[in-house]
């Protein structure tokens, strides 16, 4: 045999891992730390599927074999043309068939180790979704908690810089979590790719130490947090930031400048808001916007719409809130958060 097969407890023992599949798959998730040499680009598969389905198997394999050695031999020429014999890679493809067989195949030719990984992205998902639901009742949570604008993400950013543990679910969602949470020019990853990288952040933790990590509901824009993790975090310890209005107020106009300076996005986004306040009161709003007063809309959309919901939701899911620690920053800058980061770190 020209390759070998590996499992997936053996991903670190390979110089590379290598992703057969189209681009679209490898974009829409894949193995951390992989590279995408694909054997089909997205219309080739296409092709090849069609003349599977319409023409025949035979038929398929034959154009699909070309189509695969010519590509394989673009990787020879390019990617790969300056490995030495030593180089060790690992290859994989939707479920370790044809596609990572072809790949592995011609590289143990040439001479390298290589290896198939057994099962494809496919054992690699079904992994991701068992760890998902295995990990995080073995987690040591703290929940940060707050209203919109307490200073949360910023939190969590100053507990980082001092050397905490923590988890910014929002970070990897690239989202805010509200309505108006979208990131200009950051489209969201996929459920797939989410779910990836919430793994990947919390294989880097140590589980029986804090881990900090913001209330979140269990949707973040349109990616969804397991259900196993935000279980764990509604009934683990929280503290809460009851941070005065104006100081949030402030924080929002900074963290929210991209509407500022873009208006018109702004009141369409806000339209999302109809079926819950009505033409009259999304038309008030859409006046302050037109007049410049950010800071009237901020505090107005605070009290009248995130606050209600958020202290709904947080006093029915959160078990422990009752008992938090409180703190009521009148200041969100790094180095008032990085003072209150220090302090909860020395009460571990």
């Amino acid at each position: 045999m020209l390759f070998r097969t590996a499992n997936l407890s053996q991903l670190g023992e390979f110089d590379e891992i290598i992703d057969v599949r189209t681009p679209a798959e490898f974009a829409d998730d894949h193995i951390p730390g992989a590279i995408n040499c694909p054997v089909l680009s997205n219309e080739e598969r296409i092709t090849v599927g069609t003349l599977y389905k319409q023409v025949s198997p035979f038929e398929a394999r034959k154009v699909g074999a070309a189509l695969v050695a010519k590509n394989i031999a673009h990787h020879l020429e390019t990617r790969f043309h300056a490995h030495p014999k030593s180089w060790k890679p690992l290859v994989y493809c939707w479920r370790g068939g044809q596609r990572s067989g072809a790949m592995s195949i011609i590289l143990g030719q040439v001479g390298w180790v290589a290896h198939k990984l057994e099962g494809g992205y496919k054992s690699y998902r079904r992994d991701v979704l068992t760890q998902l639901e295995t990990l995080p009742p073995q987690l040591n949570l703290r929940v940060v908690c707050g209203p919109t604008g307490a200073g949360k993400s910023r939190l969590l950013a100053a507990l980082a810089a001092t050397g905490q543990q923590i988890l910014d679910l929002e970070g990897l969602a690239q989202h805010r979590g509200s309505v108006l949470g979208g990131l200009p020019q950051q489209p969201q990853p996929s459920q797939k790719m989410f779910d990836s990288l919430v793994l990947q952040a919390l294989q880097k933790l140590v589980p029986t130490h804090p881990i900090y990590v913001e209330s979140e509901s269990n949707k973040i824009g349109n990616v969804r947090v397991s259900p196993e993790l935000i279980a764990a975090m509604h009934t683990s310890p929280c503290l809460l930031l009851d941070t005065p209005l104006d100081i949030r107020v402030a924080g929002l106009r900074e963290d929210y400048q991209h509407y500022i300076d873009d208006p018109d996005a702004l009141i369409a986004q806000l339209q999302t808001l109809h079926a819950f306040h009505g033409t009259k009161q999304l038309e008030h709003w859409n006046e302050l916007i037109r007049a410049g007063d950010f800071s009237g809309l901020v505090a107005e959309l605070l009290t009248l719409h995130y606050d209600p919901s958020y202290l709904r939701s947080l006093s029915k899911h959160y078990t422990n809130l009752n008992q938090a620690q409180r703190f009521e920053p009148d200041d969100l800058s790094d180095t008032a958060l990085r003072q209150l980061a220090t302090e909860l770190g020395k009460e571990q």
